[in-house]
């Protein structure tokens, strides 16, 4: 399944750096902007991972917050 996110990215130094706007926590960076987005997925990749596989005994519930 194919999903779309909006990545951010800016110049720092040498390097293209950014993060998946929708996803917090996922941050990377790349020499080039093709770099940048290949390596952004892996970062996305190893979340998604990370999640699974540390989810033993966590719930989650729907809240409502009044803004």
């Amino acid at each position: 399944m194919l999903k779309h996110f909006t990545l951010e990215y800016w110049k720092d130094g040498g390097w293209y750096v950014g993060r998946l706007r929708e996803v917090p926590g996922v941050f990377s960076q790349g020499s080039t902007l093709e770099e940048l987005e290949e390596n952004i997925e892996d970062a996305y990749r190893l979340i998604l991972e990370d999640g699974r596989e540390s989810t033993g005994g966590v719930q989650t519930k729907q809240v409502g917050i009044e803004v």
